[in-house]
């Protein structure tokens, strides 16, 4: 075990965010802790490395476990420092022995005889040597690039940065530390789309364990081998990706829930018994005997999926023309960048359009533009009917400081009840007597939260969206993409959220070479576009082989037709001979799987068992035998796909 929890119990005044909870970090383990906003996830963090205390229980640390922890407090820490010797920072030891090589060799230079000097200054080099010391640079720019930054920017005083990127900087000069233990909440936050893929391709091989808080699906399911999941001031495992656990997290529950319907039956037959039978003597002492066995029972608990039932509606009013916005001829440029050079665009009633890239390319400034917000050169011409709403960062700006958040949203002229409003509300996590609170007292976030309220409400038939999802927790990110997805009006946004982009998008926009670039198409449409694009570029600018010399133009001339032919013949019954193989394994897993969810099924209803249920070592055993055939079961799946995408590839050839 690197870090954990024994029996940990930890309070904010009279609520409790953990009771009793026990968790042990193993190592190469990638773990994403999830829960519902307010649960207590970033407080878990800062009890692993110390800088809350419990109120009950322990913390434990391996004695030289080294723990990085990313969080938002670390935007406090300024320095003038370029962001390499920020990124440096990370190789402390090796710095302090280049100090120490440095003097010594003034020292030596005075003293050449000098034996123990020269002891300590080989010494020294070849610690350095054994740290890699001296590939560090190269390690660093290698990191920041990763991140986004420019080579230009890698000596900019890191002071000059916006709070996303320096937090880029810090993330970087934690991964450079490859501590044993990195915890990281929400880095995804202050990342765009080729740095994110950067983190997933870098951290898939880190060898330390990784604790992960974040919303982002796509995110968690290729980074992650384990769920804690913070639930009613407990944790619970799932051992495997996001994905598994949204399954496995339902089947749960339903397993529970019949376990809880089959010991309340139970327990009402006894009780009849007993009421029966209490003042009967030939039966009083079987009625007692029940009552201290119901006494003794551990009571299965009812339990709900805590999923928010409600669903959150846009409304639009009116209808606009076929064309919303006519982009012509549009150039964009600041001082040391030209982000658009005569560039042509429409946007057409029903697109929702997803405008993606890395940060710097210009596609908020882009966003600003169609909303006319933005100063640019060429001609933008508004549609017919268009009635525009327009939601970014800096609108929080705009709310009215003394209002109560339900008073804020009230002044959106919208005709929805307040008990419509406290719905909807709801959904953005503003609860009971929170909508009473005043705007002046709101975090960042539910500032953030109280201006996506008012768009959406405002009954425009076109939304412009720069990040959106920010702030929200997963299940409010799924209930706002399933309402955009069925929203009848028209939509651009800016978003680094991946699962929220396929949710929502129909189009794709990627602004390159100052161009717009648009794609017809969902997001999963677009990377597998991308894919042949960067295969068909990489195979257009490999060297053809020159297999006419003279040599060969002889023996080419002098092979028979017929060998080709006969060379031919052989590779389609070897093709076929595969096929075949590939069809007979796809069928006999077909069969197995097919038997293992038959075995599955009656795992449950031995679960469901209050015999069973009631009896902790024989429920145990059963939950690892379920458990056990669900990873079997998985497994198969697997080889399945990877046996019938094989198949698919073979049969068109």
């Amino acid at each position: 075990m690197l870090i954990g929890l024994q029996n940990v119990t930890f309070e904010f005044g009279a609520r409790a965010i953990v009771s009793e909870a026990t968790w042990h970090i193993q190592p190469g383990e990638r773990i994403g802790l999830i829960g519902y906003n307010g649960t207590g996830k970033s407080t878990l963090l800062k009890l692993l490395v110390g800088q809350l205390t419990p109120s009950k229980g322990t913390i434990e640390k391996g004695r030289d476990t080294t723990i990085g922890y990313l969080h938002q407090d670390l935007l406090s820490f300024d320095t003038s420092e370029s962001i390499t010797e920020v990124a440096l920072g990370a190789f402390e030891r090796v710095r302090a022995l280049e100090k120490e090589v440095e003097k010594l060799g003034i020292e030596l230079e005075a003293n050449p005889e000098d034996n123990d000097l020269l002891i300590k200054y080989t010494d020294a080099l070849h610690e350095i040597d054994l740290l890699d010391g001296y590939n560090i640079n190269h390690k660093a720019e290698e990191v920041l690039h990763g991140l986004g930054f420019t080579t230009k920017d890698l000596s900019r005083p890191y002071l000059e940065f916006s709070g996303g990127w320096r937090m880029r900087v810090l993330l970087a000069k934690m991964i450079l530390q490859a501590p044993d233990v990195l915890l990281l909440d929400e880095p995804t936050n202050h990342l765009d789309l080729p740095s994110i893929e950067w983190l997933e391709k870098y951290l898939i091989h880190y060898k330390g364990s990784v604790v992960i808080v974040s919303h982002d699906k796509y995110f968690l399911n290729k980074m992650v081998n384990k769920i804690v999941e913070v639930y009613q001031q407990q944790l619970n495992f799932y051992t495997g990706d996001y994905e598994y656990y949204e399954v496995e997290k339902v089947q749960r529950v339903e397993i529970q829930q019949r376990a809880f319907e089959n010991q309340q039956d139970y327990i009402r037959q006894q009780e009849k018994f007993i009421e029966r039978f209490k003042a009967k003597a030939s039966k009083a002492a079987a009625a007692q005997s029940i009552q201290k066995r119901l006494d003794r029972l551990d009571v299965i608990e009812d339990v709900q999926i805590e999923r928010p039932n409600i669903r959150i509606n846009f409304a639009v009013e009116k209808t606009p023309g076929k064309v919303l916005v006519d982009l012509k001829g549009i150039s964009k440029s600041y001082p040391k960048q030209v982000i658009l050079e005569n560039a042509f665009a429409e946007i057409e009633r029903g697109d929702k359009i997803a405008l993606i890239g890395a940060n710097g390319k210009g596609k908020s400034t882009l966003l600003r533009i169609v909303a006319g917000m933005e100063g640019y050169e060429g001609e933008r011409v508004w549609g017919h009917n268009v009635d525009e709403s327009f939601y970014a960062q800096h609108q929080l700006e705009s709310l009215n400081l003394s209002n109560t958040i339900l008073q804020e949203v009230q002044e959106c002229g919208t005709k929805k009840t307040d008990l419509e409003l406290r719905a909807l509300l709801g959904c953005f996590l503003f609860g009971g007597d929170e909508i009473d609170k005043k705007i002046k007292v709101l975090s960042g976030g539910e500032k953030a939260r109280v201006a996506l309220t008012k768009t959406i409400i405002s009954k425009a038939n076109f939304l412009m969206l720069d990040e959106p999802t920010n702030h929200l927790d997963m299940v409010t990110v799924e209930l706002l993409a399933e309402a955009l997805n069925k929203y009848d009006g028209s939509i651009i946004l800016v978003s680094h959220d991946r699962f929220f982009i396929s949710k929502t998008a129909n189009k794709i926009w990627e602004i390159e070479d100052e161009k717009i670039i648009e794609f017809k198409g969902g997001y999963q449409e677009w990377l597998e576009w991308k894919e042949r694009m960067a295969k068909a570029k990489v195979a257009s600018t490999e060297p053809v082989k020159n297999t006419n010399t003279k040599e060969n133009k002889k023996q080419s001339k002098s092979e028979p037709v017929a060998k080709a032919v006969e060379t031919n013949v052989a590779i389609d019954k070897d093709l076929q001979k595969q096929i075949q193989k590939l069809q007979r394994a796809i069928a006999l897993l077909e069969h197995n799987i097919e038997i293992l969810q038959q075995e599955k099924l009656d795992i449950e209803s031995q679960m469901a068992d209050p015999a069973i249920y009631s009896d902790t070592q024989k429920f145990h055993v059963v939950e690892k035998s379920y458990q056990d055939k669900n990873a079997l079961i998985r497994s198969m799946n697997k080889e399945y796909e990877i046996a019938f995408n094989d198949l698919l590839v073979l049969e068109s050839k």
